[in-house]
């Protein structure tokens, strides 16, 4: 085959893809936000949230930031939003991981004072995205009832948009989600002994 029959058979391809691409853009009509799960076994969920944080206030919207389980350890994203963007509204539970507090009565209490946080939230149409970082444990653990949780997650603003992030959380979640995507974990640097890198990690 010569560089021009490669050439024009790529066209071909391309001009192929493109008119797929293109059907699929017009059919999408439906105006609304959209619920997001991010979950998985693998690293990157918090990340992927937070990128879209970044995205969102690109667009000066207004964001709010919900961390359930962590808050203990300082973190990167924490001082971002903390420090350069003030605006954005960002709330940790603050008792870090369950295995750490060991203590699920507390914990209990913890999780249903950072979910009242996150239902006022849910009910401010003037946030355009809200990130639940972390909360399918707390469906996971019975910390926080899973009715009480969807229905938040279903009767929220329109236009408002929203991001779940952890491992598990049921599959009613992820039934009224408009968006899942399982992040796998196929290598992870903590598996062969390298320590937590900060600015990576954390």
């Amino acid at each position: 085959m010569t560089e021009q029959d490669k050439n024009a058979s790529h066209k071909k391809k391309m001009e192929k893809q493109k008119a797929k691409v293109d059907a699929h853009i017009a059919e999408a009509n439906i105006e609304r936000g959209v619920l997001i799960v991010l979950t998985g076994n693998g690293k990157g969920k918090s990340s992927s949230a937070f990128g879209m944080v970044m995205r969102a206030m690109g667009y000066k919207h207004k964001v709010g930031v919900v961390q359930f389980i962590k808050g203990v350890q300082l973190s990167g994203e924490e001082m971002f939003l903390r420090e350069t963007l003030p605006e954005a509204d960002f709330y940790q539970m603050g008792t870090g991981f369950t295995w750490d507090t060991q203590d699920r009565t507390s914990d209990i209490a913890a999780a249903e004072r950072t979910w009242e946080v996150a239902e006022r939230m849910l009910s401010d149409d003037s946030y355009q995205l809200v990130v639940l970082d972390e909360l399918t444990y707390m469906i996971a653990y019975k910390y926080l009832g899973e009715d009480r949780v969807l229905e938040a997650l279903s009767s929220r603003p329109i236009e408002q948009s929203v991001i779940v992030t952890g491992r598990g959380g049921g599959s009613k979640l992820q039934e009224i989600a408009d968006t899942v995507s399982e992040i796998k974990d196929i290598k992870h640097a903590y598996k062969a002994g390298i320590k937590a890198r900060q600015g990576v990690d954390y």
